[in-house]
């Protein structure tokens, strides 16, 4: 059933790369805030730089709650399910870091994902895995991916980068996290990269 794995290992990453989607998980250390949990899945958005490191695009929506909980404690945990083919579940455990749009660290790093890149990108998120696992997934339903969807991209794509950045800070929870945890830093620093 389940293993643990010392590193992202071929199978493992064959298998994240097919997989069209995956989910974050983090939370606050306050034992009364909130728990997030975010569908990522853009095409292209996500890669593996070494055994044991994954990066992904963070693009603008109205809240930063991953980003306000990395900023506090860097706990992440990543999960990759099987919805086509055998069953199995994949999680990378570990701690994160945003790089934001001003970090000398992002030119290197948005270099490597191609078409990916795209509008209202805020941070490239870094996960360090500290845990590999996988386990049967028997219980993951079966469904059909049928596309990507566009929306995000062709809305945020009508905008100038100076109108993404203005959207960020007409949003309640893009500054703070909903615990009222510092998320992103307003003004979003210009795309420069």
């Amino acid at each position: 059933m389940g293993k643990v794995y010392d590193r992202i290992d071929g199978r493992l990453r064959d298998f994240i790369d097919a997989q069209p989607i995956f989910f974050t998980g983090t939370a606050p250390l306050a034992g009364d805030g909130f728990v997030n949990v975010s569908p990522k899945g853009r095409s292209g958005s996500l890669r593996v730089l070494d055994e044991r490191t994954v990066a992904y695009l963070d693009f603008g929506g109205s809240h930063a709650e991953t980003i306000a909980h990395l900023r506090e404690n860097g706990r992440i945990t990543l999960m990759w399910c099987a919805f086509t083919g055998p069953p199995n579940i994949v999680r990378v455990h570990g701690t994160g870091v945003p790089v934001f749009r001003d970090d000398p660290r992002f030119a290197e790093l948005i270099g490597g994902f191609g078409d990916a890149d795209g509008p209202a990108l805020r941070a490239i998120v870094v996960v360090t895995a500290e845990q590999i696992s996988d386990t049967c997934g028997f219980a993951v339903p079966f469904m059909d991916y049928r596309e990507e969807r566009t929306l995000h991209a062709e809305y945020f794509g009508r905008k100038s980068d100076e109108e993404f950045r203005a959207y960020c800070e007409s949003k309640d929870f893009n500054g703070v996290s909903m615990d009222g945890l510092p998320a992103l830093p307003l003004p979003v620093p210009p795309r420069t990269a």
